[in-house]
């Protein structure tokens, strides 16, 4: 037990996690919004505008900086690594999961809501554990001595429908506990919290479980994500109730890790114009003092992370003002170096930045790199699906700012008329710009489609004329290609437009507009997509470079 008295065994509560820089900051290259010598002692929520929901965060044990994690449902690579030297500037500098499992189930088609739900990280006996639920497969874990190395492939620590959201503990005792919820869309209820003894090694749980806090109860129906500690000798279990968008952050304690525990609602909108301020982690700086880092649900982005200050009072780690969320607070610590979590890519020396995932497990045939500095798309064959909600080979990345553009500079190669590539936004409703050749020439088409997840038609709403094809030897048919710029810009409503050019200079607006949405679990995402019809060999769009631009003030 460390002076705090927080558990270095099980959580290590040593683990700041500050995040500052509310609206202006995320984007390529652009300082966070506490850059400036006038702002350099305070933070504004929220801290990261962007979509890791369920963030869950600790200290790394030599005290140079925090790791956080967070929710990655079904697309691939999972598990986002994200590192901080400051708790303020944060970049994206690996992922535990490079296929969600069972892998033959997620190769088949994007599982869209399913997968990996609300991680747990924590460090001990020298190794770092991440835990998860997969609410249709059971308790998953992955291990690593380095979080920015290779992690182990997963362990099933135990098999079972709806249990989700693990977080583990090593007691001071030698024995190890994990609590987790339940998800009523697969065991049927919901609303309680229950423990279950760990093997010391945390590869597999002991015994039968039990339930140590019923939400049914009080009032804290749909109580989940809990995280559990120890401070001071007494148990502690945080968690969520009250449903994502509503909700509120409860306390439970208990002088025995079996209960009976006793709860107080820690964090609640109060007066606030900051929705259902609940689930993350409790953390603290390397002067002790504690933070908690939790989502709000702001969509079309998601799952937006704010950071409130702790104080104990009589016992209780009471959140923000007086239980009440702030948009505004003194920094925990000064900034040491200016990172922000990676936009832009050029695709230098044929590596992908970590900002990108695919909707499902990966495949070579998706596409690939190539040494010179692009990222090859392959069109994804398909003559039977209505829209694009069941393709795999969706390359995208996050919505991250309230307002920002993305230009991507390509070149599309097709032989088959109906082949298309181009750029998305990505949601339950989504838009599309399309380059799609049409004899010797290519055209664009712009595409909307509502309602994608149950099958909803796509509508092309505008057809533009575009440029003479260009026709390349290959074989007995030759390879047609066109070279354009393709930009969208998102503005702080979520209202997209969409504009292409021929030059890199000249930008020519399609003067149609769409407002995001976001996806099932997910924020709205956006990058670059190419399909074919499942007769034909696959066109393929090149990325020479993304680009990503902040909304100036």
């Amino acid at each position: 037990m460390n002076p705090s008295g927080f558990m270095t065994t099980g959580i290590n509560l040593h683990s700041g996690i500050k995040f500052a820089l509310g609206f202006v900051f995320l984007l390529s290259g652009i300082p966070s919004g506490n850059a400036s010598a006038a702002e350099i002692d305070y933070f504004t929520n929220p801290v990261v505008y962007s979509d890791y929901s369920d963030p869950d965060a600790i200290a790394s044990p030599d005290g140079k900086g925090y790791y956080m994690t967070a929710s990655s449902f079904h697309c691939a690579p999972g598990l986002p690594i994200l590192f901080s030297e400051d708790m303020v500037n944060w970049e994206i500098v690996n992922h535990a999961l490079k296929q969600v499992p069972p892998v033959d189930f997620y190769n088949e088609t994007p599982r869209h809501g399913k997968g990996v739900w609300a991680p747990s990280i924590r460090h001990h006996n020298g190794k770092y554990y991440i835990y998860w639920g997969d609410p249709d497969f059971g308790i998953f874990m992955v291990s690593a001595s380095d979080p920015r190395g290779e992690w182990t492939e997963p362990i099933l620590v135990k098999e079972g429908k709806g249990m989700i959201d693990p977080t583990p503990l090593w007691d001071d005792n030698g024995k190890a506990y994990l609590a987790f919820a339940w998800a009523a869309s697969r065991s049927k209820f919901n609303s309680v919290i229950s423990l279950w003894e760990m093997k010391p090694d945390g590869t597999a749980l002991i015994g039968n479980p039990k339930i140590v806090f019923d939400g049914n109860a009080g009032g804290n129906h749909t109580c989940e994500g809990p995280k559990l500690y120890k401070h001071d000798g007494r148990y502690y279990i945080l968690c969520p109730a009250g449903g994502v968008d509503k909700g509120w952050q409860l306390a439970l304690r208990s002088n025995d890790v079996w209960g009976p525990y006793e709860s107080k609602i820690v964090l609640q909108q109060g007066n606030s114009a900051i929705n259902g301020p609940h689930q993350g982690a409790l953390i603290e700086t390397p002067s002790k003092e504690p933070w908690f880092i939790h989502f709000q649900e702001s969509q079309p982005w998601g799952r937006i992370l704010h950071l409130n200050p702790v104080k104990w009072v009589d016992g209780w780690p009471v959140m923000g003002n007086n239980g009440e969320p702030v948009s505004r607070a003194t920094m925990p610590q000064k900034a040491v170096k200016s990172h922000n979590i990676a936009t832009s890519d050029n695709f230098d020396n044929g590596i992908i930045g970590l900002q990108w995932q695919w909707h499902g497990n990966y495949s070579p045939e998706f596409g690939m790199p190539l040494t010179e500095g692009k990222m090859r798309v392959y069109g994804f064959l398909t003559d039977s699906i209505p829209n694009l909600w069941n393709v795999p080979n969706l390359f995208l990345q996050k919505f991250h700012s309230p307002g920002f553009s993305a230009t991507a500079k390509v070149k599309v190669t097709a032989r088959d008329d109906r082949q298309q590539s181009g750029i998305v936004v990505m949601g339950r409703d989504y838009f599309r710009v399309a380059v799609q050749k049409q004899g010797d020439k290519f055209i664009i088409r712009c595409i909307e489609c509502h309602d994608a997840e149950n099958s909803g038609q796509e509508t092309i709403v505008r057809e533009l004329p575009l440029t003479d094809a260009k026709a390349i030897e290959a074989g007995l048919y030759p390879n047609y290609e066109c070279d354009i710029w393709l930009r969208l810009d998102v503005a702080p409503d979520g209202i997209c437009r969409f504009a292409y050019s021929l030059d890199g200079k000249k930008f020519n607006d399609t003067d149609v507009s769409f407002k995001a949405r976001e996806g099932k679990w997910i924020g709205a995402k956006y990058g670059i997509y190419s399909i074919a019809p499942a007769s034909a060999e696959r066109g393929w769009i090149d990325v020479d470079s993304f680009i990503v631009n902040n909304r100036k003030k």
